[in-house]
């Protein structure tokens, strides 16, 4: 599509907005209206309570961190604190994230734009409500959506586990506006233009899902009742394993080597030094990666008591839900003086009993996560220990028939990975094309005022 600039512009005085248009003006997120906050800290108990006549709908963090607008089905349960029914939210009141893990989230708003009855805001987070009436809250939205408005503030934070972004950076955020109508033209125009390709990437994710469910089925098919369809077959006595092949062995864990939680040490040691291996690391990939992301200052003998070598497989230890408890990474290649994260458990045999490539897919079929489910009673946050990881069911065929399955599922699991592939690049290409198209509208680099007449 080709798109028009305006007829005239002028300088914004700020380098990386350069020219706006000519009836444009500046002014400040503060003169707009004013932000209210979020719940203080609750006890985890507190939280999604069903059972408790007080609890009061609340949006939490994430829901703001996924979407440019709240989601209704989407909310948590919270009894609030005396005094704090203040902070209701209310129909086109903004949201931002106001601490996160990660810089790309810290800033991020989203709007609410539908009535509710009484809803409430996460601690992490701040309302914002407009009181000016030349403002129109859906471009407001945009605009702070904008590629450089979200660099900007994500700039401004600071921390070290968590980031966090004050509230006088948020207020002071230099805004420039067209007039009312002007912002009305601009917000239906991106509610149209993103929607299409809002249903491009949904379809492409869609494909993908579809794609990861059929590899994992045929994982999961693989290194539970092997690659003969004709052999004999035994009861597992698992019921989440059913039958397997009569010549396998179902081992648990405990019998087939020893465990060691992680390291835990102090800020300091941590920045610099050797390979650390960290919670992401494993979680993220059914194969370590040999170029881990984390450096610590391991001595000799931290070395050698937290050692990462072929075979070993590693396991996340905590995690907010059950779901992500118990992740495996497999090494496959031995990691020299490196030392891995106290959020972690590895597994080392004493003897070779499971081949490295038939552990990085039988470890991450989600059917041990399905085993811890049923061991964990999850409270605030899920742990794993290794008293239960010791009970973890290992089915054990013949180390040459678990590298044939390891062969076949490379062969197999490498076309599907490139169709991923495929669809993930061709998704990152659609949010850049829509965060390229948005930036250019609300900084009045292009004129879509002409599609809504």
């Amino acid at each position: 599509m080709r798109y028009k600039k305006y007829p005239k512009y002028k300088d914004s005085g700020v380098e990386w907005l350069g020219e706006i248009p000519e009836d444009w003006n500046k002014t400040k997120l503060k003169f707009l209206g004013f932000t209210y906050g979020g719940l203080s800290g609750k006890a985890g108990k507190d939280f999604n309570d069903e059972d408790n006549k007080l609890s009061k709908p609340f949006i939490p963090f994430t829901n703001i961190a996924k979407s440019m607008y709240i989601e209704d089905n989407y909310f948590g349960l919270v009894v609030i604190n005396e005094g704090e029914e203040q902070n209701r939210a209310k129909k086109d009141d903004l949201f931002f994230l106001m601490s996160s893990e990660d810089y790309e989230d810290l800033g991020k708003s989203s709007l609410l734009d539908f009535e509710v009855k009484e809803l409430y805001l996460n601690s992490f987070c701040k309302g914002f409500r407009l009181l000016d009436k030349d403002i129109f809250p859906k471009f407001l939205n945009y605009l702070l959506h904008g590629d450089m408005y979200r660099k900007l503030l994500s700039i401004q934070g600071n921390g070290f586990t968590r980031i966090n972004l004050r509230l006088e950076k948020l207020n002071d955020l230099n805004l420039y506006l067209p007039p009312l109508q002007e912002q009305k033209a601009i917000a239906n125009y991106l509610d149209k233009a993103t929607v299409k390709i809002d249903t491009l990437i949904q379809k492409q994710e869609k494909l993908i899902e579809l794609l990861k469910e059929k590899r994992q089925a045929l994982i999961s098919h693989a290194v539970t009742k092997g690659l003969n369809p004709d052999v004999k077959m035994k009861d597992s006595a698992v019921e989440w394993l059913g039958e397997i092949p009569e010549h396998w062995r179902n081992i648990p864990l405990r019998y087939i080597g020893r465990l060691q939680n992680g390291i835990s040490k102090g800020r300091e040691y941590f920045g610099s030094g050797y390979p650390f291996v960290n919670y992401s690391d494993i979680y993220n990939n059914a194969i370590l990666p040999q170029q881990v992301s984390g450096l610590a200052k391991s001595t000799k003998e931290d070395q050698d008591i937290y050692s990462v070598k072929t075979g070993d497989i590693f396991f996340t230890r905590t995690s907010e839900t059950i779901d992500d408890i118990g992740m495996a990474s497999t090494c496959i290649k031995t990691i020299e003086k490196a030392t891995f994260s106290g959020f972690t458990i590895r597994f080392r045999q004493l003897s070779k009993i499971l081949n490295e490539h038939f552990s990085k897919y039988y470890f991450r079929t989600g059917q041990a996560q399905a085993f811890f489910e049923e061991q964990l009673n999850l409270v605030t946050r899920a742990s794993l220990g290794q008293d239960i990881l010791k009970q973890l069911p290992v089915l054990s065929p013949p180390l040459e028939e678990q590298q044939a399955i390891a062969n076949y599922l490379d062969d197999k699991t490498s076309k599907t990975d490139t169709l991923i592939t495929k669809s993930t690049k061709a998704i990152e290409l659609l949010k850049e094309r829509r965060t390229a198209l948005i930036n250019a509208v609300v900084t009045g680099k292009i004129d879509v005022r002409e599609f809504n007449e």
